[in-house]
């Protein structure tokens, strides 16, 4: 008889401040993003997102499975994924698998898609709180589950190279909303 056994790490995603385009706020502890509307006066590194407002996590990965969390309770607005190591950070990208993003996001309160060419429009039976981010990487495999409700959003398909947690921000042109922050979690979430 064979036995297989599943070993996932649960991350402890730490926000990586030498990636954080300059509009972008860390929490010292770099458990929390916040847009600042305003660009700091940080260095111009090869690693620093220049156009897109995003943020890697210091993590990455080239095998295995790995999972994290993030809360989102209370936000109108938020993107969040994992991203392909060498992502371009100097130019405006569309968020894609095509250009190396797998990610969902939420518009305008209750709008939820999966980022993609074209994207998908997902219907989600309640407000997301706790988004559990799932990506196994010789699967191929980036899964969004809603952990409250603990149902799955989305799943993406994919050929995988050295992969970062990324949390994304960009001005919603219609309405001028902005998630106030993403705080990433350190131990699961109390999902009562």
């Amino acid at each position: 008889m064979c036995v297989s056994v599943c070993v996932v790490c649960q991350l402890d995603v730490t926000l990586d401040p030498d990636t954080a385009n300059p509009e972008l706020i860390l929490s010292a502890d770099g458990k929390q993003v916040t847009h600042g509307h305003t660009r700091q006066d940080l260095p111009d590194t090869p690693q620093r997102f220049h156009y897109f407002l995003c943020v890697l996590g210091k993590q990455s990965f080239s095998s295995g499975r790995f999972y994290y969390e993030v809360q989102v309770r209370g936000k109108t607005y938020w993107a969040l994924g994992v991203v392909r190591e060498s992502i371009n950070r100097k130019e405006w990208i569309t968020r894609t698998p095509q250009n190396g993003l797998w990610t969902v996001w939420l518009r305008n309160e209750n709008q939820y898609k999966a980022c993609g060419d074209p994207s998908v429009p997902l219907t989600l039976r309640e407000k997301v709180e706790v988004v559990g981010v799932f990506v196994d990487y010789e699967e191929g495999l980036v899964s969004f589950y809603d952990l409250k409700s603990r149902s799955h959003i989305y799943s993406f398909t994919v050929c995988l190279r050295a992969l970062s947690v990324s949390f994304v921000h960009d001005q919603v042109l219609n309405s001028g909303l902005w998630c106030d922050s993403l705080l990433v979690a350190t131990e699961p979430l109390d999902r009562r």
